[in-house]
């Protein structure tokens, strides 16, 4: 606590503080949680929410300095202060516009410091709004006080976070004055960190329209224009490429369908030669026939009733790798690629071999 003798107005707003005190601690405990949950619905990923109370000592300090122009304790705006790190330049707007929606907003003390110039400026790059909880949103009758006191959220990235405490530290918390050609390589540094912030945001915005464009050619049926990757497989499996093979197998035995994940046969395909899209679409038009005799003489004698939809894919990577020559070499490093190196895909491998050998497909 500071000594310094005090003014009665100061003291008077410090006793203000003091009763107000349980409803700060409310509100630095309840507003981070409701961020969490209308960020989690809008579908942003941040961070961090972090929060904190001014404590009665700093607010003495302050107090001290420039107490004259608050004329009650509400006109501090600072005293329950929330911030919000995000991954990404554009989120920080995202974040944004979550809070505008949700709060009211002091635009007239609210302040962009992203618009600073300054060649040192990058760890204080914040978007620093002043905020209430509208009566509309939300109310406590034991405490009215809740709609009356503004507060400040600080929205910058997980870099600019990074670089004003480093920053804080290296330039301030010893307290002596740091050399030129120190400030000079911290401002060097802070500049190469803004480029990186940058870089961030313009790769995951690249990546989107990426993605967009797969979508759009996997949509139209160009195929053979999408590399096979990750992004551009997982847009081909939406589109439900092996559903009509599967079918087909399902109706042997009448079966019910287990849907799978069948994003683990990516690096099988790749691993065959594969490179585009359109090369897995010429896999299912040129070895369903194939692939559906494999699953004939498997189930067709059965009582099986349930199928993994993992079937169909697996089935037409038997057959191609059988009519290629690869022969029981082969199929042990197809379910080595699927399932892990095991002993038992030597036995696997030994037993399709045997049960495909006179299917008509390996005779054409």
């Amino acid at each position: 606590m500071n000594n310094t003798p005090q003014n009665p107005h100061t003291l008077d707003l410090l006793a203000q503080y003091r009763r107000l005190l349980p409803v700060y601690e409310k509100m630095a405990e309840m507003i981070p949680e409701k961020l969490k949950e209308f960020f989690a619905e809008a579908g942003i990923i941040v961070a961090a929410v972090e929060h904190r109370v001014k404590t009665e000592s700093s607010l003495a300090g302050k107090l001290q300095l420039k107490g004259d122009k608050y004329h009650s304790i509400y006109d501090i705006t600072d005293l329950v202060g929330i911030r919000v790190i995000t991954f990404y330049n554009d989120d920080v707007d995202k974040v944004a516009s979550v809070l505008e929606r949700l709060f009211e907003i002091d635009w007239e003390n609210s302040i962009d410091k992203r618009k600073a110039h300054e060649i040192d400026s990058f760890g204080y790059l914040s978007l620093h709004y002043i905020c209430r909880i509208p009566e509309s949103a939300y109310t406590n009758p034991e405490h009215p006080e809740l709609n009356q006191i503004r507060f400040e959220v600080q929205m910058r990235t997980v870099l600019q976070h990074a670089w004003a405490n480093m920053n804080h530290d290296t330039g301030y918390k010893s307290g002596v004055e740091i050399p030129k050609i120190y400030k000079r390589n911290l401002s060097r540094l802070a500049g190469m960190l803004e480029l990186v912030d940058d870089e961030f945001s313009r790769i995951r915005q690249e990546l989107t329209d990426y993605r967009r464009q797969v979508q759009n050619l996997v949509a139209s049926g160009n195929l053979g224009e999408v590399p096979l990757d990750g992004d551009a497989f997982k847009s081909y499996l939406q589109i439900g490429p092996f559903d009509a093979l599967m079918r087909q197998i399902a109706s042997i035995n009448q079966a019910e369908i287990q849907p799978m994940d069948l994003s683990n046969f990516l690096p099988l395909f790749k691993a065959m030669g594969f490179q585009t899209l359109g090369d897995v679409d010429k896999l299912i038009k040129d070895y369903s026939d194939a692939a559906y005799q494999i699953a004939c003489f498997q189930i067709g004698l059965t009582d099986i009733d349930i199928l993994s939809s993992s079937v169909a894919p697996q089935n037409l990577c038997t057959a191609y790798i059988l009519k290629k020559g690869g022969g029981c070499l082969g199929l042990m490093w197809m379910l080595d690629t699927l399932n892990g190196p095991s002993e038992v895909n030597k036995t696997m491998a030994e037993l399709l071999m045997e049960q495909t050998k006179d299917l008509p497909f390996m005779n054409q």
